[in-house]
């Protein structure tokens, strides 16, 4: 694995900058490979799968770090809004959840306090202690098959709009085979 320096220059190339958050995922990232005994990440990318709880800078991190990716399956994404992040080892079933602490804020106005939040958070988050910083848990993630990366099925075309559906997504509603949209709530709503 690489060191936290040499990750975060990754990290500010690739995201366009360095924030607190960038800091933090690197950080998580590398705890939770630790946590599973994956020691590269580069070369091992295909033994796990990352699941990501925000949509925000830690998660760009988190992605550089573990190597996983959305178009590769090995990144899975839930939008609960939370600062964490799941790592589960595929050949050992291991997992282990990683969650930054909320007294972490805290923590970095307290150790530097004559400095801008954001400034005072990257020298906290780069600097304290992985157990300052985040708690761990070890947890069981039951993986479908079809939600593993490499998994291949047959594409079935939806009855109702007649899209094609990937990856044993469809559903079956009164007797038809339907697309996830044209079964229930959908996030867009046709113009036309």
């Amino acid at each position: 694995m690489k060191t936290l320096d040499e990750y975060l220059e990754l990290a500010t190339q690739a995201h366009g900058h360095i924030c607190a958050g960038q800091v933090l995922g690197v950080r998580m990232a590398m705890l939770g490979l630790r946590e599973l005994q994956i020691d590269n990440p580069e070369k091992e990318r295909k033994r796990f799968v990352t699941y990501i709880e925000i949509d925000r800078c830690a998660t760009d991190a988190i992605a550089l770090v573990t190597g996983c990716r959305l178009g590769k399956r090995s990144l899975k994404f839930f939008d609960w809004g939370k600062m964490a992040a799941t790592f589960v080892d595929l050949q050992s079933g291991r997992g282990v959840r990683i969650v930054a602490r909320e007294d972490s804020k805290e923590r970095a106005r307290q150790m530097f306090a004559d400095l801008q939040k954001e400034q005072a958070q990257q020298n906290a988050y780069r600097s304290l202690p992985d157990a300052d910083l985040f708690e761990a848990q070890p947890v069981h993630v039951e993986i479908l098959p079809e939600d593993l990366p490499g998994y291949k099925a047959p594409r079935i075309v939806c009855e109702k709009c007649g899209e094609g559906i990937n990856f044993n997504r469809q559903v079956v509603a009164s007797g038809r085979t339907l697309c996830r949209a044209c079964a229930g709530p959908r996030y867009y709503e046709p113009m036309s």
